[in-house]
This record gives C-alpha cells, sequence and structure tokens, in this order.
C-alpha cells in the first residue's frame, strides 16, 4: 500500500451499498480494511450471485474474515481486532449492532481512540429512523429528486449515484477521516451517523441558495441546470446517439453558435427563459442533422462545453479516459479507478476482491489475537 491513508487500520462490517462503497474509498487511499463477513453455511443461497467474486468491485482492496457474531467465540474475536483498529464501519439498522454486543459504547470502553463510523437512510434518530428505504426516497425526502427530470414526466431517479453514494458513502469516509484527524490530537475517539438523507439534502446546498435567491423554480424543465435551459442540455443526433451541451456563459455560448454556424438572430437571447422553449426545439434540429461522431469533430476539446454522452463500455476507450487512466483492470473487470489523484502517495488496488472468509485465520494471526480465541476460531 502506498496511498495517504497507509498504517490506517479499518474494520469493516460488510453490508450492501454505502458502506462498502465508503470502505472501497479508505482501501483505495492505502488504508488496511479487514471485511468481516457472515459466516455462510455450504451451499446456502446467495440472493446477490455476483457479491464474492471478482465482479464485486466495491470489495477490492480488502481481505475478509468470516465471523458468527451469535457466538460468543467469534464476538470476542471482533472485539479483540477492534480493540487494535483506528476505525469502524458499518451500515446496519439503528440498534443492530448493540444487539450483537458490539454497539459503539462497548467498542469505544475498550479503545477510546476507535472512530466508530454509521451509515443510514434515515439516521440513528427520527421518526424514520427504522424504516426501510433506498437511494429514491433518501433523495425525494431532501427536494433533490423533485428537481429532477422533464417538465411532463414523474422525478427521474438519478441511478442510486446522489443519495447512496455522494450524500452516503462520500460523507462516511469524509467524516471518519475527520474524526481520526481530531482523535490523533485529542486521543478520543467518536462516533458518526452518517446518514443518506442528510448528505443528499447537503449535495442541494448551491440550490437551496439559489432558490431562497429566487433564481430556481420549484417546476422541473424550467431553470438553468435542469434541462430548462436550450444550452444545457442532452440531445439526440442524427445515429440515435446523444451529446450534451454546457454553454452557459456568455463566451462559451457565443463560440457554440459560432462553430455550428449558427445565425438565426434568435438564438441571440440567450437568457430570456420566454424564448427557450422555442429555442430548445431549434438547437434539437440543429444537432440532429449530424452524427455523434461528426459532432464530437466539430465541437469536442473546444470551449462550447461538449461531451459525447458514452455508455458504459465505450467510457473506457475515450481518449481522455485512457490518458487519465480513469478505468483499470483488476483480475480480468474493467472498473474505475481510485480517485482523487495524490503527487508523492498514489492510490492503488491493492488486491482484487475477496471471497467471504478467504484469508480469515491470516487476518487474525496478522493483527495479533490470543492464541486461544484463533484456536477456538480454527476449531470452529
Amino acid at each position: 500500500m502506498s496511498g495517504p491513508l497507509t498504517g490506517l487500520r479499518v474494520i469493516e462490517m460488510v453490508g450492501l451499498g454505502p458502506c462498502p462503497f465508503a470502505a472501497m474509498m479508505l482501501a483505495d487511499m492505502g488504508a488496511e480494511v479487514i471485511r468481516i463477513d457472515k459466516k455462510t453455511p455450504p451451499g446456502a443461497s446467495n440472493p446477490f450471485p455476483m457479491l464474492g467474486t471478482r465482479f464485486d468491485v466495491m470489495a477490492r482492496g480488502r481481505r475478509s474474515l468470516a465471523l458468527d457474531l451469535k457466538q460468543s467465540s467469534d464476538q470476542a474475536v471482533l472485539l479483540e481486532l477492534i480493540d487494535k483498529a483506528d476505525i469502524l464501519l458499518e451500515g446496519f439498522r439503528p440498534g443492530v449492532m448493540e444487539r450483537l454486543g458490539v454497539g459503539p459504547d462497548i467498542c469505544l470502553a475498550r479503545n477510546a481512540k476507535l472512530v466508530y463510523g454509521r451509515i443510514t437512510g434515515w439516521g440513528q434518530h427520527g421518526p424514520l429512523a427504522q424504516a426501510a428505504g433506498h437511494d429514491i426516497n433518501y433523495l425525494a425526502l431532501t427536494g433533490m429528486l423533485h428537481a429532477m427530470g422533464r417538465a411532463d414526466t414523474p422525478p427521474a431517479p438519478p441511478l442510486n449515484l446522489v443519495a447512496d453514494f455522494g450524500g452516503g458513502a462520500m460523507m462516511l469516509a469524509f467524516g471518519v477521516v475527520c474524526a481520526t484527524l481530531e482523535a490523533q490530537k485529542s486521543g478520543l475517539g467518536q462516533v458518526i451517523d452518517a446518514a443518506m438523507v442528510d448528505g443528499s439534502a447537503l449535495l442541494g446546498a448551491m440550490l437551496y441558495g439559489f432558490k431562497q435567491f429566487g433564481a430556481w423554480r420549484s417546476e422541473r424543465e424550467a431553470n438553468l441546470l435542469d434541462g430548462g435551459a436550450p444550452f444545457y442540455d442532452s440531445y439526440a443526433c442524427a445515429d440515435g446517439k446523444f451529446i450534451t451541451i454546457g454553454a452557459i456563459e456568455p463566451q462559451f455560448y457565443a463560440l457554440l453558435l459560432k462553430l455550428t454556424a449558427v445565425d438565426d438572430p434568435l438564438f441571440l437571447s440567450q437568457m430570456e427563459m420566454s424564448s427557450w422553449p422555442q429555442l430548445k426545439q431549434k438547437f434539437s434540429a440543429l444537432f440532429a442533422t449530424k452524427t455523434r461522431s461528426e459532432w464530437c469533430t466539430v465541437l469536442e476539446g473546444t470551449d462550447v462545453c461538449f461531451a459525447p454522452v458514452l455508455d458504459m463500455d465505450e467510457a473506457a476507450s475515450h481518449s481522455h479516459n485512457i490518458a487519465r487512466k480513469n478505468f483499470i483492470d483488476v483480475d480480468g473487470v474493467m472498473q474505475p479507478a481510485p480517485a482523487p489523484r495524490f503527487s508523492r502517495t498514489p492510490a492503488t488496488v491493492g488486491m482484487p476482491p475477496s471471497t467471504p472468509g478467504q484469508q480469515s485465520l491470516q487476518i487474525l494471526q496478522d493483527w495479533n489475537v490470543s492464541e486461544a480465541l484463533i484456536q477456538q476460531y480454527h476449531d470452529s
């Protein structure tokens, strides 16, 4: 490991979605992250067959220890590992870790410097705290989902990128790193309550400012950044593929008109919202006259703020992504590379995903777990 978090020891209680993503981020940055997987009997059904294979991209860079926390001996193993850890990450509903005997009170009593990171959808308290939910639900409660999509359709779900990974996983990773830096000064850890609904709201900070100022309308497709502006949208090309335009600034918009050879005087009224519907129609007709490749030849690399809409098969082959090495091959699986970039302590993917429990005994030995507990684990 060579990343900026080298030397940091992290325990990840394996779950779905944002917790593994946050753990992946820490592992990419050089932290030693141990995944605590559930012991499963041979032949047990798996509702997510990709998990535990080389295609489980979010599990990269970590070794796996399988435990059954309903067994006192396995619980004792985990507590001894917690004694030696800097960070613990868990993504269960509130109260689950307490019922397993490894809640924050017990863990911080044993390891005062431990940073205990918790990620949930609704947070550790509040009237919805115990309710099930998914990305789309958390995003809906913040006002952000309402702002996404076309005016004549229901709000469009932005995959699960915003609440799960942006508002959840990244806030959790940011929170535990902040708390770890503080613990190095104070000698005291703390509990991080990262909620996807909280993080999704925070991601909307700029738009809430616009709204309070009077520069954002509640209607979809009626604003500068939601597809309402004809110069900030995606358009279909002659071959059925798509391009994006983001020419907000006047100089970029002027260059767009120049390079597309537009001479219609209506296009000069860029910021007159009453003209936007008609301009949208004219831009749609214009971009439908060439293929996506032809528009790339005309516009890509210029200051018109342009990019082709690529699918996941195409993205890894684009020249800019190749130059930046934005996609890497790990054990035959193409996947996004670690980010951001560091000049002196580069991040890296240390190893491909492990199968659950693949390195169990090795981990216990490396973390200097007592011989008695290792023997009990081996016998079980």
